[in-house]
């Protein structure tokens, strides 16, 4: 760690809030809900998640506050996707280094978090803590709280089935590991959540627990106000563009949950399968004793189950450790949107009572009370922040499932190729037809990947 603060370079955090209008505030036409040609919710949702020239520059802010400029945004924007390509990046955050704790009432596992940064809001080019589970549980409490506009990424579940998994095991541990690192690094590339003070804390305080200690009462009020801001007033109904993104969601959600499922009973039978293949294959080499002719080419049969034994262990490991994992961060994370969609639903039923309250008053007001602007603007504040972040989600969705998808691909190659791999010389059949026990072998490799074409 450096022993002084660096040269400070421009951060690229949002401006100040007082000198920037709402992006909604115009009566532009491409932002318009309603009026004589409402859209259909198909429109709608092509529109929103279908063009990547659309996506909306995420300037969001904490509830009850103004959102950024479009130009400011649009600035953010730019260099965020700088960013991407690693050329004016800020913030790095990583997590490795898992430690077991044993303590007279509990064991627990800690990760390193080595953070290096140019920004003016740390005082040190580079920090380095430790922290456990609960701690990561705790940053994203803080962030739902005083973020409550944003999507919050979510964490990997705290609990396994008893039985199914160890917790404690390296596999496990390594699991969690990156997802934490992927956790961390979502909201490093968050043009808001990233200059969150609570994040800034996590990533720098060495003591945590004295912070988790200050404001409990405060921020837990300011939480019940969000959460019950209605007070019982339901929203109507939801304006056609949030209705599509809830639509999507669910079925989004439902479709992957059907995935994850039959993934885990494929697994299943996988294993059980490899457990009988690893019994099968010593068969064969006890018999190659016994035979005299026979030996060598029993011997080959042994050696190509134990080809496919391995080949299809490191094809379930892959399968275990690599795809499940992002199928259960996305339903997770469908949880979220949802999660932020209420609270939009909320202060928009708020919006509504209070208009119908300020319609029933019997005195002419010729100007909106200010508590209805107000309410109006966090309203406002609630619809940019939650499509520049489904915009944001739906972009890291479609990086990360193309990713997904082609490595398991890869991996699917990998495990044919090792399978149908030879494990003993040709020439042992030169002589003439290769015996009876040799076509096991064909039988136990699949139709496809012997030289590219089906079994005749």
């Amino acid at each position: 760690m450096a022993g002084g603060p660096p040269k400070a370079l421009p951060s690229t955090g949002p401006q100040s809030l007082r000198d920037m209008p709402h992006p909604l505030a115009g009566s532009s036409s491409e932002e318009a809900v309603g009026g004589d040609s409402t859209p259909s919710p198909d429109l709608l949702m092509a529109r929103s998640f279908g063009d990547k020239d659309l996506i909306l520059p995420n300037g969001g802010t904490p509830a009850g506050t103004s959102s950024p400029a479009s130009s400011s945004s649009l600035l953010n924007r730019l260099q965020l996707d700088d960013d991407i390509d690693g050329e004016t990046r800020d913030l790095f955050v990583t997590v490795d280094d898992p430690k077991k704790h044993v303590c007279t009432m509990e064991t627990y596992i800690t990760y390193r978090i080595t953070t290096k940064s140019t920004r003016v809001e740390f005082d040190l080019p580079e920090y380095s803590v430790r922290r456990r589970y609960q701690d990561f549980d705790w940053l994203r409490n803080k962030l739902e709280e005083s973020q409550p506009t944003h999507l919050i990424p979510p964490l990997p579940e705290k609990f396994v089935v008893k039985g199914v998994v160890d917790r404690f095991s390296e596999e496990f541990v390594e699991t969690r590991r990156k997802a934490l690192d992927k956790f961390l690094k979502r909201i490093t590339d968050h043009p808001v959540l990233s200059f969150n003070e609570h994040f800034n804390v996590f990533l720098t305080a060495k003591d945590l627990n004295a912070y988790k200690k200050q404001g409990i009462a405060l921020l837990t009020r300011v939480g019940e106000s969000v959460k019950h801001v209605t007070g019982g007033y339901k929203l109507r109904s939801r304006p056609l563009e949030f209705a599509a993104i809830g639509d999507y969601l669910d079925t989004f959600a439902l479709k992957l949950g059907t995935i994850d499922r039959i993934a885990q009973r494929i697994i299943k039978e996988e294993i059980e399968y490899l457990v009988e293949l690893r019994e099968y294959g010593p068969v064969y080499s006890t018999w190659s004793a016994l035979e005299g002719e026979l030996a060598e080419p029993l011997e080959g049969v042994s050696a190509c189950i134990g080809n496919c034994s391995t080949a299809l262990e490191e094809l379930t490991d892959d399968i275990t450790e690599e795809f499940l994992p992002v199928l259960r961060e996305y339903i997770l994370y469908s949880d979220s949107m949802k999660g932020v969609l209420k609270k939009r639903d909320q202060v928009h039923a708020e919006y509504e009572a209070k208009l119908e309250a300020v319609a029933l008053r019997k005195e002419d007001r010729p100007k909106v009370p200010a508590d209805v602007e107000k309410c109006q603007d966090r309203m406002e504040c609630f619809n940019a922040d939650l499509k520049a972040d489904m915009e944001r989600w739906q972009g890291n969705k479609r990086n990360d499932f193309r990713q997904l998808l082609v490595g398991l691909a890869d991996k699917n190659i990998q495990y044919y190729e090792k399978a149908s791999a030879w494990p003993w010389s040709p020439c042992v059949f030169s002589a003439g037809p290769p015996p009876a026990c040799a076509c096991l072998e064909l039988m136990l490799l699949p139709p496809r990947g012997r030289g590219g074409g089906p079994v005749a």
